[in-house]
């Protein structure tokens, strides 16, 4: 008969308890009703009244002139020279365009000469009056006959004044075939060329004038009893970010685009820095938020959550456990990418602002700001 070795005995008895011990591990972790712990989950976290409706809204403009003319002839005819260009700087009177002047200067001549006949039908009309109220007192000539030349004397006299009064439009329409500037500015924009033949009001230039620079944005009409004419705002330049300069909504227009839906709206920028921007700009107005003439809380879309019976609610952070709670709200119109909370939450609250629909009632999270920093518990 074979018999193991003492050594191989050793080994097989090794590999046996080995075994056992690894068996009775493995049922002893299957049996028991202990459960991973769970690591929070960052969530990002606004706080009601120091970060999601203190933030303005942002709307975005363009630098327009406060006074934008858009200049044209006042009679039709070919443009024969254009002296400026789209970005030239001119001056109040300076000739800008000329048409040709040959029609109207035929006008002139020929209302010229209408006057000069009509004058001297006057002043024979004017003789032969005289002579029949010398003769009418002598009573050499009937009453009628005297009547009948003062009739013509009068008749004479208005078709002189008419002839004079011609002869001042012909003048004047020489005088409207140079197209001069009406206030010193910026020429914005050239829509003619010499050679062409333009009509009548045909806007040939558009001048912005030096008399302010604003910028012109459109708000949306489901906050547009949120503004004001007069509320002060903040203006910052693409070219010049995280510049802001003060202004203050100097105009809304009482009826929206039938369109887009929007209410037109300019901003007049702080004359002391007017100067440091340049027309056709894009630029961001910052406007603080309000509702019904009072500080709002105001909280982005995608906090909004909604509940099992329909409810709109949010996601409330504990200050101090950093657990959820789903709280119902009542919240104003819709904005842009915000909304008004009417009631429900208090200015210092913390409400998550993205990824609800992955929470629960309860949840331990890790709250973070916009800029991914954690937020301190309350103390």
């Amino acid at each position: 008969m074979h018999r193991h070795p003492p050594t191989d005995r050793l080994f097989f008895r090794h590999v046996f308890v080995s075994l056992v011990l690894g068996g009775a591990l493995a049922l002893s972790a299957c049996g028991s009703d202990e459960k991973p712990v769970e690591v929070p989950r960052p969530a990002l976290v606004v706080i009601v009244g120091a970060g999601a409706d203190a933030v303005p809204s942002a709307f975005a403009g363009e630098i327009r002139a406060r006074e934008e003319s858009p200049l044209s002839f006042r009679i039709g005819g070919q443009l024969v020279s254009r002296h400026v260009d789209a970005g030239d700087r001119v001056r109040r009177g300076q000739v800008l365009a000329e048409l040709d002047p040959g029609d109207v200067r035929l006008q002139v001549d020929a209302a010229r000469a209408q006057l000069a006949a009509a004058e001297g039908e006057l002043a024979r009309a004017t003789s032969d009056q005289k002579r029949y109220a010398t003769l009418a007192k002598e009573q050499l000539v009937s009453k009628s006959t005297q009547d009948a030349q003062d009739a013509s004397y009068t008749a004479a006299a208005g078709q002189a004044r008419a002839a004079r009064a011609q002869l001042d439009v012909a003048r004047n329409q020489a005088d409207y075939s140079q197209l001069r500037a009406p206030r010193d500015g910026v020429i914005a924009t050239r829509t003619a060329e010499a050679g062409q033949t333009i009509t009548a009001g045909q806007v040939v230039f558009t001048l912005a004038g030096d008399a302010g620079r604003e910028v012109a944005i459109a708000l949306p009409e489901s906050r547009i009893r949120e503004f004001r004419v007069g509320q002060p705002v903040l203006v910052e330049l693409w070219s010049k970010p995280g510049e802001r300069l003060p202004g203050r909504i100097r105009e809304l227009a009482a009826a929206a685009d039938p369109q887009a839906r929007t209410y037109a709206a300019r901003i007049a920028i702080d004359p002391n820095v007017a100067g440091e921007v340049d027309l056709g700009q894009s630029a961001r107005v910052y406007i603080a938020n309000s509702h019904a003439g009072a500080q709002a809380l105001r909280l982005p879309l995608s906090a909004l959550q909604r509940g099992t019976n329909g409810a709109t609610t949010v996601w409330v952070v504990d200050p101090n456990t950093n657990a959820l709670k789903r709280v119902p709200v009542r919240v104003g119109p819709f904005g842009a990418d915000s909304v008004p909370v009417l009631s429900g939450l208090r200015a210092g609250d913390r409400v998550v602002a993205a990824g609800g629909h992955l929470l629960r009632e309860g949840q331990v999270v890790t709250p973070v700001d916009r800029d991914n920093r954690p937020l301190p518990k309350a103390r």
